[in-house]
């Protein structure tokens, strides 16, 4: 394991890794992400008894983190709690990001927030399965209309995919507002795909809209970080993404979790342009001179 009096202590270290966590892990982590201070002063019993779980689990968190021994987490979170900035009396650790405290200098803000979006691309390229990007690829060229659910910033995602695969030639739609998300997926049926995106994968309005769908035959694809999720539960196949666990309730989920829902997408969009190269190719060519070169003030291959 690293030092963990680095900049990259272990605290950083927890809650980067919380979001792809088993519930069971994650719940460690949230309890040593919520009071530092008093985590570090806890026996392996102790902790496993707050987070509600056995001792052997906190023995799997150790080794989830390349730690030796539960010593060396209680060493790494006091190192980490003396290293970081303090004011006056304050004593708890002020969260306002992930991985970001109070009184970070933008410098080091900067290497904590490219570190977590790295480590995000990272992870969710180990998690996403080849066969169900395959597989939901096929689905989409059959397809006679895909749609997409989301909310709040996972609509950046549904958005990338709907610019990237209308310029392929496929015809989809999203919707930001929740109830004509609602009222599209009644309108799905057999052949259709809805592809759902949350990263916590309890959106309930896009869970009801993955509901809505299936109930009607559409073929369902979750795009989250927890395969516990409601979500998850719902549709026919999930791409799994790497999530992480937010600072606060207050700030929401970071968005360098983001980062894995855009790269799940843009691996769909491209094995669907590799799998139709032709087709796509077309469409391509004929979306840049119809829509795209019109707007370009001097464009060096006109």
């Amino acid at each position: 394991m690293s030092d963990p009096a680095m900049s990259d202590n272990i605290l950083h270290q927890i809650s980067r890794r919380a979001g792809s966590l088993s519930p069971a892990l994650r719940g460690v982590a949230d309890v040593i992400l919520a009071d530092p201070e008093e985590a570090q002063a806890l026996s392996i019993t102790e902790l496993a008894g707050r987070a509600g779980v056995a001792d052997s689990t906190v023995s799997r968190f150790l080794r989830e983190l390349d730690l030796e021994g539960y010593n060396q987490l209680r060493l790494g979170i006091a190192q980490a709690i003396y290293s970081r900035p303090s004011s006056g009396s304050e004593s708890k650790a002020s969260w306002v990001y992930e991985g970001v405290l109070k009184g970070d200098s933008p410098e080091k803000i900067i290497e904590k927030v490219q570190h977590g979006s790295v480590e995000a691309l990272s992870r969710t390229a180990e998690r996403l399965d080849p066969e169900v990007i395959s597989e939901t690829a096929e689905r989409i060229h059959s397809a006679k209309a895909i749609y997409f659910a989301a909310m709040g910033s996972s609509s950046t995602a549904a958005e990338n995919a709907v610019m990237r695969f209308m310029r392929a030639g496929v015809r989809c739609h999203f919707f930001r507002d929740q109830s004509v998300q609602s009222m599209g997926s009644a309108t799905l049926g057999e052949g259709d795909v809805l592809i759902a995106i949350s990263d916590s994968g309890d959106s309930t309005s896009v869970v009801s809209s993955a509901q809505i769908a299936k109930f009607h035959g559409a073929h369902t694809v979750g795009v989250t970080s927890n395969l516990d999720s409601a979500l998850a539960a719902v549709v026919d196949r999930v791409l799994l993404t790497a999530g992480t666990v937010a600072s606060s309730d207050v700030y929401g989920e970071s968005v360098t979790s983001k980062w894995g829902q855009l790269l799940a997408i843009d691996v769909l969009y491209a094995t669907y342009a590799t799998k139709y190269y032709e087709e796509t190719a077309d469409y391509l060519a004929e979306s840049y001179l119809s829509a795209i070169r019109p707007t370009r003030g001097s464009d060096p291959r006109a």
